[in-house]
């Protein structure tokens, strides 16, 4: 038997050690080993259940945003209110204010209620309309004004219902907090499901949420995104023009062209310390020298676009250096052996095979600027926007929003609505990201290569 006197614990007297008898020392080191393994399952556990609880905590809050309640009716759009002077000018019936619409939603729900034969005790006929959203007789008054030849006819609306009423069925409000709210009365809340029950008020998917503008704090019901989905769109796609080929350009030099030198040296250093540079530095950045020196228009997307830009150069440059890295010299010096140029070398061989790092790296660049909420606060993109900005290139200078700062504005405003309207704006931003975080997957097996 082999005398293995370097392993195991001490043996009896006379008899050789053995590895299956395990001394104090060993033992302590393999209790260590557990614990660590322990503490390990502990830590990513704990990060499950955090994500898990942070998720639900939004899903439960933002699912309900997607689900909108309407009121559907006939309204009869009476001439003499709407047209007095008969001539059917549109400048004429322009004239006429939100206010002039707002008897004929009030006489016509009262006409359904009566048709249906339902009761509405304890109400007026003004309390009755105050079932439907103040948005509905803005929307009847665009509705005329889009086509005139509409006046005298009885047209059938679904009109948003009022936020207290959506928020009846959503759980946020009950009877006993409409006894204490001067918004809505329980006498509203037990019509609203006398109408439920009779068909005339309806849950359905809220298209709206995603075209629709952002709107005042007395409608949170009628909030939507429209406005900041273009306002992102806008900026992320002046980043990707600006900041993919600019970033790629610069790693493409500083790697395989730039001499090793201290002015390279000093490059390489300010690159990686701007990619930990707080964001908020680059929108003050954008202010000073965007705004208040060029003279850009504030809550435009080129300035957001811009700012965006160069917070997102550093990560780029970093990702795409780092792509070329990967590449085997053997790949470089191959394609100069057969007579390639170090152009060729480098545009025909390594970049092709650097092409999957680069491509994710500019994704998560992206992504992580879609998700940006300080430097847009200070260029001015939290100002309220009512109109769609207009189409490529002039809608760039036009004010407009962007998804984070929506959500940043909505959690600001004291309607629990809007609470329930940021947490929505919350899911449709994280649907965004992991599609683009997808793509960079998907981009990168596409792209894979082997050598």
């Amino acid at each position: 038997m082999t005398d293995l006197t370097a392993f195991g614990a001490p043996a009896a007297k006379g008899q050789p050690k053995s590895l299956l008898n395990l001394d104090e020392r060993t033992r302590k080191r393999n209790a260590a080993e557990a614990r660590f393994r322990l503490i390990g399952k502990a830590a990513v556990a704990f990060g499950i259940i955090a994500l898990v609880g942070l998720l639900a905590s939004i899903l439960s809050n933002g699912l309900s945003s997607f689900q909108q309640t309407y009121i559907t009716i006939d309204v009869y759009l009476d001439p003499a209110k709407l047209d007095p002077s008969g001539t059917g000018d549109r400048a004429a019936i322009a004239k006429v204010s939100t206010f002039g619409y707002t008897p004929l939603i009030e006489k016509a729900l009262g006409d359904a209620i009566a048709a249906k034969g339902l009761a509405s005790e304890g109400l007026t006929p003004k309390t009755v309309g105050e079932l439907i959203s103040k948005d509905g007789p803005a929307n009847l008054r665009n509705y005329v004004l889009a086509d005139p030849s509409v006046i005298g006819k009885t047209v059938s609306f679904d009109l948003l219902a009022a936020g207290r009423i959506d928020g009846y069925y959503k759980g946020r409000v009950t009877m006993e907090s409409a006894k204490l709210d001067r918004n809505v009365s329980p006498e509203q809340l037990v019509l609203a499901d006398t109408l439920k029950q009779a068909g005339i008020l309806v849950t359905k998917f809220n298209w709206a949420f995603f075209t629709a503008p952002d709107a005042s704090d007395t409608r949170p019901e009628a909030a939507g995104l429209g406005i900041a989905v273009i306002g992102s769109a806008y900026m992320m796609l002046i980043v990707l023009v600006l900041s993919l080929p600019i970033g790629v350009a610069t790693s493409i030099y500083l790697e395989e062209f730039a001499p090793q030198n201290w002015f390279t040296d000093l490059i390489e250093v300010n690159i990686a310390n701007l990619a930990a540079v707080p964001s908020i530095v680059f929108g003050i950045l954008g202010l000073a020298v965007l705004i208040n020196f060029i003279g850009l228009p504030q809550s435009a997307p080129v300035v957001g676009g811009l700012v965006l830009t160069l917070m997102t150069l550093p990560t780029i440059i970093i990702a795409t250096r780092s792509a070329l890295k990967a590449v085997p010299p053997s790949i470089r010096d191959a394609a100069l052996g057969v007579g390639a140029s170090k152009m060729q070398s480098i545009f025909h061989h390594v970049l092709p095979l650097a092409m999957p790092g680069i491509l994710t790296g500019a994704i998560i660049g992206l992504a992580r600027a879609l998700g940006e909420t300080a430097p847009l606060l200070l260029i001015g993109m939290v100002a309220f926007v009512k109109e769609f900005p207009s189409g490529p290139p002039d809608g760039f200078f036009q004010p407009a929003s962007a998804l984070p700062v929506q959500v940043y504005n909505w959690t600001q405003r004291g309607d629990p609505a809007f609470v329930e309207r940021a947490s929505g704006a919350i899911i449709v931003l994280l649907v965004f990201l992991i599609l683009m975080n997808l793509v960079a997957i998907i981009l990168r097996r596409r792209f894979e290569r082997r050598w």
